[in-house]
Order: C-alpha cells, then structure tokens, then sequence
C-alpha cells in the first residue's frame, strides 16, 4: 500500500469524525429549540391550580359533626352558619335567597335558604356548579323499621357536593378563575315523597323560577359523590339537556385517569339539574353515584351515610374534573 492512500485513509477518517460530530452538535441544537418549545407552548396554557382532597374531606367532616342537617334542625342553622363564613372569606359576592315551603309527608312548613358564591360575575361568560346542603329528615330507606323516622347524617348525599363546592371556592380565591363561577347550594332538595317528584328540589325550583343571578350559559350539579366505591356513569337526562358538555367533561376524565367515570348512560334521576333545565331553560347537567355503595347493597337514605362510608379520593376525582373545567372551559367552542 502506497504512503498516499494511507494519508488518504487518514484524511477521510478525520474528515468522517468530524462531519459526525457537526452533525449531532446540529441534532442536539434542534432538539434544544424543541425542548424549549414544548415548555413555552405548556408554560402558555392555563394555569390550572390542584383540588386538596384532604381540605375537601375535612369539610365533610365538619358538616356532619353538626348531626343532621334537615330543614329545622340545630345541625342545620350550624350548617348555614358555616357555609356563610366560609364562602364570605372566598367569593366576590354571596347572595342569600330565602323561600318557604311545606313538606307534604307531616304537612310542616319551613324556612329554607338557598346560598349563592359568585366569582368573577363581571365575566361575560358564566357558569354555575351546584349541589344540595340539606339532608333527608327520614331514613326511610332503612332496613330497621324503628329507624325510619330518624334523620340521616347525610355524609354523602349532602355534605360530599358542599365539601367539593367550599374547597373550589377557596381555589377561586387563591387563583381567580378566568370566567364567571357561580357555587350555588340548593336547599330543600331531600323533603320529597318517594314518587312524587314534585315534591323534591325545592331549591332549585325556587331558583330557576327566580333567578338571583345572570342566566348562566351551563350548570353541572354535584350529588352523591363521596362514595367510597365512587361510580359515575353518564346520567340519561343530562345527556338530553346538555350532550356537548356530557362529552367533554368524561373525555376529559379518562384523559385525566378519572377512573370512577363510566362512558355508559345508565339512569335517568330526577335531581336538581331537571328544574335547572325544564322551568329557566339552563342547559344543566347531573354526576351522581346512585348506587351507594354498590348495586349489590344500599347507604342512600338510611342511617349507614357516614363519613366512614366516603373517601378523600372520591371528592378528588370529581374536584379535579371540576377545576379543571373552571380554567380550561373558555377554550372549549362548541
């Protein structure tokens, strides 16, 4: 082998090294420029703040132990009394709005009060996110007959909506949401007879024929949802009233690894969502977990609703989706 073709050899050696070596400080100086990119493009979305389960189950826990929060009760004025406090500390405006109604088992007629939390109400857009604060004066549902005129503590169907709506309320506090919000707790949802669906959601009936704030252009009402086996498949009337959101909020779940949301219309309830839509025309929506605790067994309206029988992690499946509708939905056209 001639002295030339080794210098050759050599040359194209150096010469390969160095052409790979400018080629992956070119491929490391593209990937930076995307890596930084992709941070832009994430740091530029919404800031969406994080649901505390354990401040929002702490709130459950406070309800209950003022006992029994039925219409007339000492547990129930202690319960207003705590969600006036605290909502004043967070909201822009709270708003009282006062009705009477006679329940017609024992034809007893009550003072109620449903407790408006509005944030942002300049926005041009408004929304509203509701549940019930009352619980049912009778366990009559209960297995022990002797027990079915007693008051339910209510720990899910009662005190889980309240607990979700007081920490959001505290988010919106601490990061001001980029629509309007409007928390509103119904009263008088839980005094009606079984099958006379008239005789429910006096709340929210009351509300929709009086409303004490701009229509808002959707609701999502919250019921039932501290179950420890929490299971929410998608409510039939809701997907009437409202099947654009419907969609979206359980897309976003499994995107989000909600596991206790199920694609699957299951029930048609009558609950605060109905008078929403059918007496104000409020496109409204309903999670609700009604089988509590499971099919095979049966919480709802008895004395077994205890806070031994919900979950931190419930209230934050269903908080998160809640915050994350709060500072994603001005960004959703449909």
């Amino acid at each position: 082998m001639s002295i030339g073709k080794v210098i050759l050899g050599q040359l194209v050696e150096k010469l390969t090294v160095i052409l790979g070596l400018m080629l992956t400080w070119q491929y490391l100086d593209r990937m930076k420029y995307l890596f930084f990119s992709i941070v832009i493009f994430f740091n530029c979305g919404p800031n969406v703040p994080d649901f505390d389960e354990d401040v929002a189950f702490d709130y459950l826990l406070a309800q209950c132990e003022f006992g029994p929060r039925n219409p007339g009760s000492d547990g129930y004025y202690a319960a207003l009394d705590f969600m006036i406090t605290e909502l004043e500390k967070y909201a822009d405006e709270v708003i009282l709005q006062d009705f009477s109604y006679q329940e017609q088992r024992f034809k007893r007629k009550y003072d109620l009060t449903n407790v408006i939390a509005r944030f942002n109400p300049d926005s041009a857009f408004q929304t509203m996110i509701s549940c019930h604060w009352d619980t049912r004066p009778w366990a009559d549902q209960e297995e022990n007959r002797q027990d079915r005129n007693q008051p339910i503590i209510g720990a899910n169907d009662g005190a889980s909506g309240v607990a979700v709506l007081l920490e959001l309320a505290r988010i919106m506090a601490e990061t001001p949401p980029p629509i309007g919000v409007n928390l509103v707790m119904f009263d008088g949802e839980d005094m009606g007879i079984p099958g006379e669906n008239e005789t429910y959601c006096q709340g929210s009936r009351f509300f929709a024929k009086y409303l004490p704030i701009p229509m808002p252009y959707e609701a999502i009402n919250l019921d039932m949802v501290g179950d420890k086996q929490l299971h929410l498949p998608i409510e039939k009337y809701s997907l009437e009233f409202h099947p654009e959101l419907v969609r979206y909020l359980w897309k976003r779940a499994s995107k989000m690894g909600l596991d206790a949301f199920d694609m699957t219309p299951q029930y048609a309830i009558y609950d605060d969502h109905v008078p929403l839509y059918t007496i104000a025309g409020i496109p409204a929506i309903d999670l609700i977990d009604f089988k509590y605790p499971n099919p095979y067994a049966n919480f709802w309206h008895t004395m077994d609703d205890v806070p031994e029988n919900c979950s931190e992690e419930s209230l934050n499946q269903v908080g998160r989706l809640m915050v994350d509708y709060i500072y994603n939905r001005e960004n959703q056209n449909w």
